[in-house]
């Protein structure tokens, strides 16, 4: 069988090139590049680490990606242990055979009494069974969390406004997701990601993503997950802005981008959908910093009120929308295979007015 490490050696050195070199073009450690040649496992923080840079280093190298990590998951598979659970303790045939012939005799006398009992009933025909679905038509109700469920046609969505409530239902289950709302009827294929206008405004309200569906049978349903882009209208400020910093307390060696300028700070909605395999960590205002593991197609969403710190183990596959005063902006964040920290917070400026900004921190 194939080495995926010799395979991506052979292939940097058919096209002359260093590691060094690589590791600049691709922002990815050049000891990590090493490790991933020889499979060193133990060089790697964690395998999301590893799994992240072997794809980026692949497709960097042009080679079969999927090839590639289908050869580590092997390797990895053959190097684990078999549990103890799955080791098969063999028993003297004889003895299976003492316990086995009594129970097919039990078990057959069981089936034979069975089928003298059912034949005495009436058994509709074919023709007079009816598949049917009697369960009843569902209402969710979205918030700033995002809803993943399984849910079928005539399914509804109510989603709060700030001028009221917004009633979306499910009209199709069969090959696309249908769903109708008040600006039309917008349909998302199975894993597809789909941004939605519910309300008519030119602005997209709703993400959509399909992770299961069926082609031939509409009972089914579809598993899907939906969030709100710009999160449930809040009543209250709630920013804290005695915690704000001023624009000369921020200390990083990278420039500072601004989101928005404005004569007062307020909350803000951050949505993030993941493009491939992330390991992720937030931490919103003041509480206690959270990581997941994000894959294609999962979504995150958070609603700070100062701000909120992101660490971010591969940059590129994370896509960011920022939702404030009404207003969208998109937010891409770093070359494939870099490991960032990002604050996106409020400060103040000299003249007395706030800021939204992104910033890198080292």
């Amino acid at each position: 069988m194939d080495s995926y490490g010799e395979l991506l050696r052979s292939a940097r050195e058919e096209k002359n090139l260093n590691i060094d070199k690589i590791s600049r073009e691709i922002s990815i450690e050049s000891r990590y590049l090493t490790g991933l040649e020889e499979e060193d496992n133990g060089a790697f923080p964690g395998e999301a680490y590893m799994v992240g840079f072997l794809r980026n280093y692949s497709n960097y190298l042009e080679l079969d990606t999927d090839y590639i990590l289908k050869l580590y998951n092997n390797k990895k598979i053959q190097e684990s242990p078999v549990p103890e659970g799955l080791i098969i303790k063999r028993r003297p045939i004889k003895l299976i055979l003492a316990i086995a012939i009594p129970a097919f005799v039990v078990l057959l006398t069981i089936g034979i009494v069975l089928g003298v009992v059912l034949s005495k009933k009436k058994t509709p025909t074919d023709d007079s069974v009816i598949l049917s679905n009697t369960t009843k038509n569902r209402q969710f109700e979205l918030d700033n969390t995002k809803f993943s469920q399984r849910v079928y046609k005539g399914d509804q969505f109510i989603v709060p406004t700030s001028n009221g409530q917004i009633v979306l239902t499910v009209r199709d289950t069969l090959t696309s997701f249908g769903l109708d709302t008040p600006s039309g009827v917008f349909y998302t294929d199975l894993s597809e990601e789909t941004e939605i206008d519910i309300n008519g405004d030119s602005t997209p309200d709703l993400i959509v993503y399909v992770s299961d569906i069926s082609a031939t049978d509409d009972s089914r349903g579809a598993e899907v997950s939906l969030l709100l882009r710009h999160g449930v209208p809040s009543e209250s400020n709630g920013v804290n802005v005695d915690e704000i910093p001023f624009e000369t307390e921020i200390k990083s060696k990278h420039p500072q981008k601004v989101i928005l300028e404005d004569n007062r700070a307020y909350p803000f909605t951050i949505n993030a959908s993941f493009r491939g395999s992330c390991l992720f960590r937030d931490k919103v205002d003041n509480d206690n910093s959270v990581e997941s593991y994000f894959t294609k197609g999962e979504v995150f969403t958070a609603n700070p009120h100062n701000g909120i710190r992101l660490w971010i183990s591969n940059s590129n596959v994370v896509k960011f929308t920022i939702v404030a005063d009404s207003r969208t902006f998109d937010l891409d964040i770093g070359p494939a295979g870099q490991v960032l920290v990002e604050d996106i917070k409020w400060i103040k400026d000299s003249d007395g007015r706030y800021k939204l900004i992104v910033v890198e921190l080292d």
